[in-house]
């Protein structure tokens, strides 16, 4: 049977980088914050190969920045998330679990600051923005919040490192991981952060200005000629084997961070004005009773997984999984799920109701690239 095709439209919008996109060869897309984002080039099994050994440039404009310009914009982002945002310096960028009142998930964004009054949120697949004007409309704040003209875009794999000091200057190898520096482009002044969708290594550019899209691109490529550099995009098989949770699909506004596995970046006892603090205190309390796993999946591939499959075990349901893929290194079904408590401790073995029939399955605590490959 055929895949359906997507239908694109001004709805779907372009990024400043699409025509050189398909230029490359795109294979499939997704909708991503209202954007196209790419998801395979040559096969999802060859992407992910090149991508563990080489290096690759990533049109990753869907995370679209949330700008919070104005006096009250420290006070607005950290009502946003149970993370302390008090001692942030201007060079960093953090992780930062986003929560509603009652301490579900909304968003799983980086945050950057750029200026004591002026933060970018790089949302992952929601529209983040509208909760984020409700908020400073409700409490009166003297803020700013818009969508700026600032596209991401990503360089990883083992060799982004090189790659980007060929562009940038040796200096930007200085950048640790989840800081970020200015580099100017062609007299264009832009944020490089040392960051990225994989566990590969990597930078992402806030290319800000649309018109500057193309140029990017053609300067990586050509600078990178001789390293087999190619498009890409964030890898199914990779992020699993990384744990690197996607919004939508591994959690839900129906998660907390605890069971998210996210409690590291909660410091809600310091994190005074997030609007789900008062929640998260109790969970913080209690404990999480499901927390996302890692899971391997015995047998041959499994198909993809557009629905949560059934995790067994002593002959009833204690879980879900949400995402999964056959990987070529770990010469399994690697997957990531929510498991319950009863269950969750490495090594105890499940079974999973995948589409191709009941899998024996083992739970990992720690995700797979932390096993070696």
């Amino acid at each position: 049977m055929q895949a359906p095709s997507l239908s694109i439209s001004r709805r779907t919008r372009k990024t400043p980088f699409s025509r050189r996109v398909q230029e490359a060869g795109v294979k499939a897309y997704t909708v991503y914050n209202h954007m196209l984002l790419p998801t395979v080039f040559q096969s999802v099994e060859e992407d992910y190969k090149h991508l563990k050994s080489k290096v690759q440039i990533w049109d990753v404009s869907c995370e679209r920045q949330v700008e919070l310009w104005g006096p009250d914009a420290g006070r607005l982002a950290q009502m946003l998330t149970p993370r302390d945002l008090s001692d942030m310096a201007l060079n960093r960028c953090y992780y930062t679990p986003m929560v509603d009142e009652t301490g579900g998930m909304l968003n799983d964004p980086v945050t950057t600051k750029l200026a004591e009054d002026k933060y970018w949120v790089s949302v992952a697949d929601s529209d983040l923005l509208f909760w984020i004007k409700g908020l400073a409309h409700a409490f009166r704040l003297e803020v700013d919040v818009d969508e700026p003209d600032v596209s991401p875009f990503a360089i990883q794999g083992p060799k982004a490192e090189d790659l980007v000091a060929r562009v940038f200057g040796e200096r930007i190898r200085s950048i640790r991981f989840f800081h970020y520096d200015y580099v100017e482009f062609e007299g264009q002044r832009m944020v490089l952060a040392r960051s990225g969708y994989s566990k590969q290594g990597g930078f992402e550019l806030y290319v800000d200005g649309s018109k500057w899209g193309e140029p990017v691109w053609d300067a990586f490529m050509e600078a990178g000629a001789d390293m087999d550099v190619r498009a890409g995009c964030p890898n199914l098989i990779e992020r699993i084997e990384g744990q690197l949770l996607s919004y939508g699909n591994d959690m839900t506004r129906n998660n907390t961070p605890h069971e998210c596995g996210l409690g590291k970046f909660c410091q809600t006892q310091q994190a005074i004005g997030c609007v789900g603090r008062d929640a998260l205190l109790r969970v913080a309390v209690e404990g999480p009773v499901r927390q996302i796993r890692s899971v391997a999946i015995d047998g041959d591939p499994v198909p993809p997984c557009d629905e949560l499959w059934p995790i067994i075990g002593g002959g009833r349901q204690v879980g879900t999984i949400s995402s999964a893929a056959y990987s070529p290194d770990f010469r399994t079904n690697v997957a990531i799920g929510m498991v319950r408590m009863t269950h969750w401790d490495d090594g105890t073995k499940v079974q999973v109701d995948t589409p191709h029939g009941m899998r024996s399955a083992t739970v990992w605590e720690t995700p797979f690239s932390n096993q070696g490959g």
